[in-house]
């Protein structure tokens, strides 16, 4: 499964300048984007090489089937999203970053495939998580932003997204306020599924309601499942919802 990479640069007695550095050598023994991808079959192969993989449910979801390199996604609601796309993008060949994100499960990804040896997890950034943010662009391939609830200003997003574009990388940008994405993504829980039988308490999957909708597309909406199997988490159609959907219970709202 791999060992995640964690960045502390909250540290109060290292500079500004010294916390961005230490970041920038790290960033530096990062395997170029051409060695990565040599290495990663199936899905990097056959996907364009401007586009980041995400679960298939979601690729139907969105136009170009993924995440489009040099573009700024949001999401909100569930963390089975993020999940999912920090798995499908480590375990096709490529490097992710999660900032101030504590609570986000990690071990959920990697039942879902994720490969944490390509995964930097820097969950205390400082005053400024934009700026780390925009550092790690240049050379992570997928850089996701907690941004804690703040508001980011217009002129700064519009800064940080021509630095993705330049770069190639995608930023998916959460829990705040960020003007001008590209995609935006929402998803909320719409149901439950536990196992039949003994240990019937144990929930073996979980319905999602899915909306993305952004500049260049009008909304769609779909549901997936993400479902849990020993010790795998997959990801399953609206195809495969309808024939289950007697057997899941409605979220409480």
């Amino acid at each position: 499964m791999g060992e995640v990479a964690e960045f502390p640069v909250d540290d109060e007695e290292a500079g500004r300048a010294e916390r961005i550095e230490a970041l920038r050598r790290r960033i530096a023994a990062v395997p170029a984007r051409g060695e990565v991808q040599s290495v990663a079959r199936g899905r990097v192969e056959a996907a364009s090489d401007r586009i980041l993989p995400v679960p298939t449910p979601l690729a139907e979801l969105l136009p170009q089937g993924g995440l489009v390199r040099g573009s700024v996604v949001s999401v909100s609601g569930a963390t089975s999203l993020l999940l999912g796309m920090l798995a499908s993008v480590t375990a096709s060949g490529g490097y992710a970053a999660v900032i101030g994100q504590r609570r986000l499960g990690l071990l959920a990804a990697a039942e879902m495939g994720a490969r944490l040896h390509r995964l930097a997890v820097i969950p205390d950034p400082g005053p400024d998580p934009v700026e780390i943010a925009a550092v790690l662009l240049d050379g992570i391939d997928l850089v996701v932003l907690g941004l804690g609830g703040a508001s980011v200003p217009p002129s700064r997003a519009r800064a940080v997204a021509a630095r993705a574009r330049s770069k190639q990388s995608v930023l998916v940008v959460t829990d705040g306020r960020w003007e001008g994405a590209h995609v935006r993504l929402e998803a909320r829980v719409d149901g439950y599924r536990g196992v039949d039988g003994p240990g019937r308490d144990r929930l073996c999957a979980t319905r999602l309601s899915v909306r993305a909708h952004g500049r260049a597309f009008p909304p769609r909406a779909t549901r997936v499942e993400v479902c849990a199997d020993r010790s795998a988490v997959e990801w399953a159609s609206e195809e495969r919802n309808r024939l289950e959907d007697g057997r899941f219970r409605k979220a409480v709202r």
